[in-house]
């Protein structure tokens, strides 16, 4: 066991979807815990807003806009932090999206084809790129962000289950097919994050209120709940977890606590 099991000093981190919300949360918590930083999502003036406040800290961080849906603009990432800091050792495969939000039957090719090509051939395309980084550094982790509603389907939001799904089967062949290069590939899967991603879910108070209600813990979590699994599966104390995905959910998918029934 090493003094700090959790201290990422030297290790340099990309997180796609960085600029807000969990992406942002998990930038903040690796910048504390010594690793620099790189942080992307499609658009700069958000990256170079959340860049500021990281660096706020003291930290050395890098923003980098791309589209995780561009084969050839995530090397261009991968190919910018490997000339600033050396290379990379960690991924966190934050970017997604979910344009359609109704029932299954009333999506279309397109939904299918956006939600798809970046919630999870964009995680495929990122980790592809930093493989040979990871190579070359002895190893590596990539930590991707699946959902509870890919473990259990979530009202309207059927497309978006499916692809969530597929990051959990994604994340497990991967790990199975990069262990012995000692990359480490594990996923999370959140539950209701209070997120403008999420704003769908809270900002009508109708739907906030049967959201939470089926929660146990009664309450949405706020995205700095979700960054100390993201440390752990970053840090050193994971080396021996690969494939796994955690729930991180306030309670959801277990239902209504036994105590609420007396």
């Amino acid at each position: 066991m090493t003094p700090n099991q959790f201290d990422l000093s030297g290790k340099v981190a990309l997180i796609t979807g960085g600029s807000r919300g969990i992406g942002l949360a998990i930038a903040q918590a690796y910048a504390a815990a010594g690793a620099k930083v790189i942080i992307s999502s499609r658009k700069q003036a958000d990256l170079d807003s959340a860049a500021a406040e990281i660096r706020g800290s003291g930290a050395t961080v890098l923003a980098l806009a791309a589209h995780t849906g561009d084969q050839a603009a995530i090397q261009a990432v991968v190919d910018k932090a490997t000339a600033e800091f050396g290379g990379i050792d960690i991924v966190v495969n934050n970017a997604a999206t979910n344009p359609h939000f109704g029932p299954v039957m009333s999506a279309d090719d397109g939904h299918w084809d956006k939600i798809f090509d970046v919630n999870v051939k964009g995680y495929f395309r990122v980790v592809k790129a930093c493989l040979p980084s990871f190579k070359a550094r002895g190893g590596g982790k990539v930590i991707n962000m699946a959902s509870v509603a890919g473990k259990a389907p979530q009202p309207l939001m059927g497309v978006y289950s499916v692809s969530k799904a597929a990051v959990i089967m994604l994340t497990e062949v991967m790990a199975a097919e990069l262990a012995s290069d000692n990359i480490q590939v594990n996923a999370i899967a959140p539950g209701f994050v209070k997120t403008k991603f999420s704003g769908v879910l809270w900002q009508n108070q109708q739907i906030h209120d049967l959201t939470v209600g089926a929660v146990p813990q009664k309450r949405m979590a706020m995205p700095d709940e979700l960054s100390g699994i993201a440390l752990y599966l970053a840090s050193v104390a994971s080396s021996y977890t690969t494939g796994a995905t955690f729930v991180v959910d306030g309670g959801l998918l277990i239902g209504s606590p036994i105590g609420s029934l007396g």
